[in-house]
């Protein structure tokens, strides 16, 4: 059984709720660095990975690593490594990105243009052909150089794992889908408790916490680069894996799950992705402004992306706007608020200094995570006399 160098992108700052999933999943995370995260698998590995890690970015499977300082080192490093064991003599390969951090070179097109030169001389030496026809499947290659050392890595997945498939309408700015459930992943909400997104937009919180809630594998309804790579991995383990994530799911799980948006087309357009989701009955939607936010239970969970600029033009509109959420959410019964915001007078507006904060680049955008904690439930003892959260 073949085993690979497993290479997983996150958001920076999301390491550790990726190498938590890794670790659940039943791998041994054997590298965490800033927005990456690394382990050995198999084949097997690099389905369930693709298909059921809901904060990763894609699936790199590791060809190799050397240092590099100049364009010709770049060559030499490149043209050492073992492409023939990844990809048949006529595969389409190229430098899908390169990325660049501390490093002597940094140009990524000249990275591309210099490891595509050494890539086919590579192929050509190991098949023993002239010229490499590249006719055959696609292997896109991403390059990452860190103070001077070249990773190497296919790219198994394609489109990106934040794209689940189920958004196929959206606000003007919203969440990634894996940002939104690593978010929720960073809280200690559980199925049973109430979680309200009071600005959900196209529902993309709501929609990432009902698929945790019952179980659905966030990768099952995509495709994936390495799906038509059948010499690396047999279409039986993509089978195994869908069916085993298919068995996982319980739609008939309760759920208080609610999203409102001040926006009636928001709405809509949120019931359709929950419902392209398959999580449609596991969440109320509702128009709704900020100011009407409001629940008669206590322990409950607000877990928001409020807007940051972004979305509302005037600074004193986003400062009332936050001020309006911090009222309501003092009104609550011992809830707890989590929120991502790049807004600086955040916490100012709402009145009140988050317990912790977390810094998270969503995308370019530094952001901070801001926590609340409310009070937790009393325990509850079911019928066999176990106590419960």
């Amino acid at each position: 059984m073949k085993y690979y160098k497993l290479v997983v992108p996150c958001h920076m700052g999301l390491e550790a709720v990726l190498k938590r999933e890794i670790t659940d999943l039943g791998y041994d995370v054997t590298q965490v660095s800033d927005g990456r995260v690394s382990f050995a698998g198999d084949a097997d590995a690099v389905c369930r990975a693709n298909i059921c890690l809901r904060t990763a970015e894609r699936v790199l499977i590791k060809i190799g690593s050397f240092t590099a300082t100049s364009y010709e080192e770049l060559f030499q490093g490149t043209k050492d490594l073992p492409l023939e064991e990844f990809i048949p003599a006529d595969g389409k390969l190229w430098v899908t990105k390169a990325s660049s951090v501390k490093s002597a070179l940094f140009s990524p097109s000249d990275i591309q243009r210099v490891m595509k030169k050494a890539m086919v001389e590579r192929m050509k030496a190991a098949y023993h052909k002239e010229i490499i026809p590249e006719t055959g499947l696609e292997f896109p290659i991403r390059v990452f150089l860190y103070k001077d050392e070249v990773t190497v890595a296919l790219d198994s997945t394609g489109m990106s794992l934040h794209k689940r498939g189920y958004r196929k309408l959206e606000s003007k700015a919203p969440i990634a889908e894996n940002l939104a459930a690593a978010l929720i992943m960073l809280t200690p909400w559980k199925a049973d408790r109430i979680l309200i997104d009071p600005f959900c937009g196209s529902g993309t919180i709501p929609i990432e916490a009902a698929m945790i809630a019952a179980g659905v594998a966030p990768g099952m309804h995509r495709d994936f680069n390495a799906k038509a790579w059948t010499h690396l991995i047999d279409p039986g383990n993509w089978t195994d894996v869908i069916e085993e994530c298919e068995d996982n799911i319980d739609l008939n799980v309760e759920t208080d799950i609610q999203g409102y948006d001040i926006d009636p087309d928001m709405i809509a357009i949120a019931r359709i992705n929950a419902e392209k989701a398959g999580v449609g009955d596991l969440i109320h939607f509702q128009a709704r402004d900020v100011a009407d936010l409001s629940h008669r239970k206590k322990y409950g969970f607000i877990i928001t992306n409020p807007p940051y600029g972004e979305r509302i033009g005037e600074k004193e509109d986003l400062y009332s706007l936050y001020r309006t959420l911090g009222r309501r959410y003092k009104a609550l019964d011992d809830w707890s608020m989590y929120m991502i915001t790049s807004f600086e007078d955040a916490q100012k507006a709402l009145g009140k200094n988050a317990d912790k904060n977390r810094k998270i680049y969503n995308g370019m955008i530094k952001t901070y995570f801001y926590q609340y904690l409310g009070a937790k439930p009393p325990r509850r003892r079911d019928t066999a006399g176990e106590r419960h959260e």
